[in-house]
């Protein structure tokens, strides 16, 4: 409603006493107040007379509506919003309405800025000779004086100029009585003696007197002071100019123009008054010459060419230095204060490069500086996201290292941080989130509650999605039970659009494939990291140069049509297209999109026939759009080999923009017939019998390789034998789905379920009921080894690391007990979600108590998995958070060392703390090698860790770049959920591994390998898991070995064995000159390094032997009292009697075993999607992306028989 309108309201009464109310817009000039217009009012005595209306002249008052002959008996109300007076009318146009009083000072400014104009004309125009002989009082005395007065007080003023000056006077003095009238609140003395209006008054009035009495005009009036009142004029202009376009500068930019005016009218007065002032001594100066001279004074240069020679500009210096010392440093204390304040809140985003340029912005509640560098580094590292601005919004001052490195001129150009709440909707403004190409919303995982981090995401989430309802999201949620809020505020908008990624999920997930599967948790980090495959490359160690060149890896999508690499391969098996294309192109495709489904199917198997509009997910070194194809020739063995033979980009990019692709096939072309005899093993003995020959893979699938089974009875029972008691029968279990869910938003999963629900007092470990009096893991006899989890609480994101492990494609006599060690009771919703699940069991204890460990059955276990606990994520000191968790787990190593440990971290940089050794050379040189790769800007410089590299070691901050990464690539986060299981779509296969044995070694190379799986069981390999011996040994020692090693092996052409057992792909025929550089490398890089003799490391063997015996001794002993202490069984019949080794061989912890067996002597790591030509180790994991066996379930279920018939004979492929 604008200011100045009047509404009349008017009602309506009939003869019955029913009202009814208009409306009518009146002439914004009527009075403010009410007014009753009465006419014909009566009393209720008279009313009482009337008779009431018909019925048919009520409904024709209806239909009519008023009518001027019933006006006599309304009551007309009309209602003003001001007062219609004279004053308040002139008030209102004058002061009150924004935009009339816009124009108002506006047109004040220009007269202010007209009458300086005018005297600067008049200075310019003014004689002084001409003035001596018209000015009155003028008198011979005062040209004998050093001072003329009379120049001082009588200026030549020109008639035009004068008649100007009057009409400007007299406009400004009729302006500041009215606006003195206005504004008056019954002080007028307070308002008289205000410095504004005494300045009007000097330089207006008399003007205004000449006007009456010519003699005056020649007097001299101060105009120039009208500079002060035109800075005041622009500074109220600038407040009403932003009320009326409703749009809110910065105090940074008022305060600058206040200081730019401030300085402006200080040297305006100076020159003015200084150039008038020496008009009445010897040497006049002109108007240039005093402005360079205040110009010179204020800089506080002082020449001294140009200086005032009488006292009255003298003192006007002093005066005017006095003032600029005052006013000054205020002006500029408030300018530092804004810019101060500036700084930490960090202005705003500038609305034209919001509409010019692309931006991203990121919402956090605290900024550290590893999560910003994990950002930057993640979401600049694609082509894609270079000319992005990046606007950081967050609630809390940046700190002084995120600041440091927002300085740097590689982030400052296009990361802005602003200091607010996404809550707020003037700080989104601020960050222009409706103009944003995406916002990523991320938790704070160190909160002691995090519960309440969840709840901060979640409004944080609407209040974006309030605001800009078109801009992606991409959350980040810690509790799996509120990811559902986020999902429905993402999935408003955006139907096919889900960015969410819950930690919980994630975390444990990995950790139960972890189990399972050996490093998934690295093998996923390594894939959702952007890495160029360059680390490592300089290495003298030949497992750091594979680790890091097929580090590289990553998934990309492309559709068939548009490909190099599938589009050959239309109209034939997906199975068939996997493994031809990984021949010729070294890429592995791992699934399929079909364009009128929107769900990714990884592995559909040879069902799937490849058609030109599906879009292919394929894992390589880089996307096929910045790949260039070499035409390799097959005769080309033993020569030089050329990389710029024949190029072919089908980008069209310039050949020096182009990435070349890892194509790494050197296999003869295979073909359906004709090409068994190449693959075929080598002969034994010396025999021309053969082992089998790897099947080609087909085009189309024949009906016998696809023979259905009946996937809801579980084959491998029958194979296993009956006697097994821990595994559960077939009378007691089914496969179906879990019936309680303990949060909204899970995926269903068929998974192994006990027909009948256990009881509560079932499930306690370490508690006998009157069901099961069972009391400890020995106990129950279980036969396959157990998995335990350490957690402080059990939560609903502990639900997804017992799903894995229980998945209908595990088979039953290979399923593994789970022992979760909880530090407080579970509530009964958590119980009654797990016990549908066979062998699933917990107890109360905590990793830092040896007697839990023994109770639960640590001896008897595979796997222990320590997941980070809640109420140590936060610490006063930086990665101090990890502390206990880190001494805990050492311990557990040195106790049990054949246990492989999988340990969840904070923060990522304390993985080197992890197993960790003094005086260990290797790791020293591990250490030096990080830094070099982090100081060449690498993503993943923690890779060559060797706990992460043998995934003993996780951090879920690790999987932070996965919601980056989702900005460029969609499809990751469905594609992670369908590896590690949280997400089952119909005919999408899943993550599974095999181990190559002693008879599989006939298969020689990984690409032999891919084609044997692809044409037996159509599964599609992605990576390999290789564990090597090392011999790790003390600074001292390891060098005697470096330096004097070599000589005793030179001649002989050996290398040394306890360094290294050498890993087999396409380099391991390198020479010893080689491994003599590593052993010179490693000898560099440590600063103690010392030689000694061959005698002198000899004769230390049998020393450092001894003392490892005896600590283990010391050990085996601790073990041994406290399982003697606690009354557990371990099977013989005298327990004092029983002796540290027969402990050891019973629980198989191999003490005292050799240094070769032990998990101290060995590294392992991930190769991902590693060159067809790399041979196969013995014991080497390969992981599997193995077809959904549901989509081959017929509608009519098979026998068990024709099942066992239909399986391939792949008697040499154990799966892990």
């Amino acid at each position: 409603m604008d200011l100045g309108a009047c509404y009349t309201n008017q009602s309506f009464v009939d003869d019955e006493g029913s009202a009814r109310a208009s409306a009518r817009r009146l002439n914004p000039c009527a009075a403010n107040g009410v007014v009753l217009n009465v006419q014909g009012l009566r009393t209720a005595v008279g009313e009482s007379d009337i008779p009431p209306l018909q019925c048919r002249a009520r409904f024709r008052e209806l239909l009519l509506g008023d009518q001027p002959c019933q006006s006599e008996d309304r009551v007309h109300v009309e209602f003003y919003v001001n007062e219609n007076t004279f004053k308040e009318r002139l008030k209102l146009f004058f002061i009150k309405n924004q935009r009339s009083s816009l124009r108002i000072r506006i047109f004040n400014f220009c007269l202010k800025v007209l009458t300086c104009v005018l005297y600067i004309i008049r200075v310019m125009t003014d004689n002084p000779t001409q003035l001596r002989n018209t000015c009155i009082k003028c008198n011979s005395s005062t040209q004998n004086n050093e001072i003329n007065w009379e120049l001082i007080f009588w200026v030549d003023r020109k008639t035009p100029v004068w008649a100007i000056q009057v009409i400007v006077a007299s406009i400004s003095f009729l302006e500041a009585m009215l606006l003195m009238y206005l504004s008056y609140k019954g002080n007028i003395w307070e308002q008289m003696f205000q410095v504004s209006f005494l300045l009007e008054m000097l330089n207006t009035v008399p003007f205004i007197i000449t006007i009456f009495w010519p003699t005056l005009r020649n007097l001299f009036i101060p105009v120039f002071l009208n500079c002060w009142l035109a800075k005041h004029a622009l500074e109220s202009m600038i407040n009403d100019l932003h009320r009326a376009i409703q749009r809110t500068h910065s105090a940074m930019f008022n305060q600058v123009l206040i200081l730019i005016c401030t300085l402006l009218c200080l040297v305006f007065t100076g020159t003015c008054g200084i150039q008038h002032l020496e008009r009445a001594g010897r040497n006049s100066l002109s108007l240039f010459n005093s402005l360079y001279f205040c110009i010179v004074t204020f800089s506080t240069v002082g020449f001294g060419d140009v200086t005032p020679q009488i006292w009255p500009s003298q003192l006007l210096v002093v005066v005017m230095i006095c003032v600029a010392l005052v006013v000054l440093p205020l002006q500029f204390e408030e300018l530092i204060y804004l810019w101060m304040e500036r700084q930490k809140s960090g202005g705003n985003y500038s609305r034209h490069r919001a509409q010019t340029e692309k931006h991203a912005v990121l919402c956090v509640s605290s900024l550290k500086i590893d999560l910003l560098m994990d950002f930057l580094n993640e979401f600049y590292a694609h082509p894609h996201t270079q000319d992005y601005y990046v606007v950081i919004l967050c609630p809390c001052e940046a700190d002084s290292q995120v600041r440091r490195v927002l300085q740097i001129p590689l982030w400052s150009q296009r990361v802005i941080y602003l200091q607010g709440s996404v809550l707020k909707n003037q700080d989104l403004l601020r960050a222009k989130m409706d103009d944003a190409e995406a916002c990523f919303i991320l938790s704070s995982r160190n909160e002691a509650d995090r519960m309440a981090a969840d709840h901060q995401t979640i409004l944080r989430a609407w209040a974006v999605k309030d605001f800009a309802p078109n801009c992606p999201l991409y959350v980040q949620i810690l509790k799996p039970e509120n990811k559902f809020h986020v999902k429905f505020a993402v999935v408003g908008s955006f139907p096919t659009a889900d960015h969410v990624v819950c930690e919980e999920e994630f975390k444990y997930a990995l950790l139960a494939l972890n189990c399972l599967c050996p490093a998934t948790s690295t093998l996923v980090t390594l894939l959702v990291h952007t890495s160029r495959g360059q680390e490592g490359q300089q290495s003298p160690e030949q497992w750091q140069r594979m680790y890091g060149r097929c580090s590289g890896n990553e998934v990309y999508h492309i559709r068939v049509s548009d490909s190099m690499f599938f589009r050959e391969y239309e109209n034939k098996s997906f199975t068939y297209a996997a493994f031809h294309a990984h021949k010729k192109y070294g890429v592995c495709l791992i699934g399929i999109k079909r364009e009128e489904n929107k769900s990714i199917l990884l592995n559909p198997g040879p069902r799937h026939i490849m058609a030109a509009a599906d879009t292919c997910y394929y894992i390589n070194i880089t996307k096929e759009e910045n790949s260039a194809f070499t035409v390799r020739q097959e005769a080309r063995q033993g020569k030089n080999r050329s990389h710029c033979d024949i190029l072919n980009s089908p980008s069209g990019l310039p050949v020096h923009s182009i990435i070349a692709s890892m194509v790494a096939m050197d296999f003869q072309n295979t073909s359906p017939t004709g090409d068994t005899a190449t693959l075929a093993p080598p002969t034994q003995n010396g025999l021309g019998s053969r082992r089998p020959s790897i099947a080609p893979v087909l085009e189309i699938a024949d009906s016998a390789s696809l023979l259905p089974c009946d996937l809801l009875s579980d084959q491998s029972e029958d194979e296993a034998a009956h006697s097994d008691e821990d595994v559960p029968s077939a009378s007691e279990c089914m496969k179906g789905y879990p019936p309680n869910s303990p949060y909204i938003g899970s995926s269903p999963t068929l998974c192994h379920l006990l027909l009948h629900k256990a009881h509560f007092c079932c499930l306690r470990l370490d508690q006998g009921c009157e069901h099961v009096s069972h009391e400890d893991a020995k106990a129950y006899g279980f036969k396959n080894k157990l998995i335990i989890v350490s957690a402080e609480t059990a939560g609903n994101g502990l639900y997804n690391f017992i799903v894995p492990l229980r998945a209908y494609y595990r088979p039953r006599r290979e399923l593994n007990p789970v022992v979760l060690l909880l530090d407080n009771l579970p509530d009964e919703h958590f119980l009654e979600a797990i016990s549908c699940f066979p062998m699933v069991y917990y107890m109360l204890g905590s990793i830092d108590n040896l007697d839990s460990l023994l109770q639960c059955g640590v001896l008897y276990a595979d796997n222990l998995v320590v997941v980070d606990k809640e109420s140590t994520m936060s610490a006063e000191e930086d990665y101090m958070a990890d502390a206990k968790t880190i001494v805990n787990v050492q311990t557990m190593f040195r106790l049990f060392p054949s246990l492989s440990i999988i340990t969840e971290l904070t923060h990522p940089s304390n993985m080197r703390f992890m197993q960790f050794r003094a005086k260990d050379s290797y790791s020293l040189a591990l250490s030096r090698l990080e830094k070099k790769e982090r100081d060449k800007g690498s993503n993943l410089a923690f890779m060559f860790r060797l706990p992460f590299a043998a995934g003993r070691v996780f951090s879920i901050s690790m999987l932070d770049t996965l919601l980056y990464q989702s900005f460029v690539k969609d499809y990751m986060i469905l594609i992670t959920r369908l590896l590690l299981g949280l997400d089952t779509t119909p005919g999408s296969g899943y993550l599974c591994a095999m181990r190559v044995c002693e008879s599989d070694l006939w298969i020689r190379t990984y690409g032999r390998l891919f084609q044997k799986l692809c044409s037996t069981s159509s599964e599609i390999p992605i990576g390999i898991y290789r564990t090597e011996s090392h011999m790790f040994l003390p600074s001292d020692s390891q060098y005697s070995v470096s330096s004097e090693g070599w000589s005793d092996t030179k001649e002989k052409g050996e290398e040394p064995k306890i360094l290294t057992r050498s890993s087999s792909s396409s380099d391991q025929s390198e020479n010893p000159l080689l491994r003599r550089k590593s052993m010179h490398w490693t000898r560099r890089l440590s600063r103690r390094a010392m030689k000694r003799s061959d005698s002198s490391f000899f004769s230390s063997l049998p020393k450092l032997s001894a003392s490892r015996r005896s600590e283990r001794e010391e050990l085996t002993e601790l073990v041994r009292n406290r399982m003697q202490h606690l009354g557990l069984h371990t099977g013989f019949k005298d327990v004092t009697n029983l002796t540290a080794s027969d402990v050891m061989n019973r629980v198989n912890l191999g003490y005292l075993q050799g240094e070769l067996n032990d998990q101290q002597n060995s590294l392992s790591y991930v190769l991902v999607n590693p060159a067809p030509d790399t041979h196969l180790q013995l014991n080497d994991v390969v992981f599997l992306i193995r077809p959904d066996p549901l989509a081959h379930v017929p509608a009519e279920p098979t026998t068990r028989g024709q099942c066992k018939e239909s399986r391939p004979d792949t008697p040499e492929l154990n799966r892990v």
